[in-house]
């Protein structure tokens, strides 16, 4: 039961956040592809990483990565941005266009949050936090360390 709310309740996050993002794509000049989407995903949740940190953590060659980080460059989703810390690396920056495109995600999470915080009570969600706060920093090893706290 537990396995079926939580792939129920995932589903639904993400059925609500592709019908908000392919309604953008017919308002846009330019939009992204299906790939291209995914890979700014990517580089938003990996908080800017460098070309070689998103190609390990994908998978995927470097030069495949670069093709579709300067894709996402030339549509003025990402920039390039010297780190602060190591002048000799360079990250990749989500732009203010591509804020727009998070901010359709987060409108429902923060929609389905009001709706919770009104239902439940704060010890309740105060629960909930401390499960969903153990899920991301324990029991998701696979993609927990690839999060860092890089500035731009």
């Amino acid at each position: 039961m537990l396995e079926q709310l939580f792939v129920e309740i995932y589903d639904k996050f993400k059925l609500n956040f592709y019908k908000n993002i392919f309604k953008g794509f017919d308002r846009q000049k330019d939009p992204l592809t299906v790939t291209e989407s995914f890979c700014l995903e990517v580089i938003y949740s990996l908080n800017n990483p460098t070309i070689s940190e998103l190609s390990t953590y994908l998978g995927i060659s470097q030069p495949n990565t670069t093709y579709k980080v300067n894709e996402l460059i030339q549509k003025g989703y990402v920039e390039k941005k010297q780190d602060p810390n190591d002048r000799r690396r360079v990250r990749l920056c989500p732009t203010e266009q591509s804020a727009c495109y998070y901010s359709v995600k987060n409108q429902y999470i923060n929609t389905v949050i009001a709706r919770m915080r009104s239902k439940f009570s704060a010890e309740d969600i105060h629960t909930l936090e401390h499960i969903l706060r153990t899920m991301s920093h324990e029991l998701m090893p696979e993609v927990s360390p690839a999060k860092k706290n890089h500035k731009n």
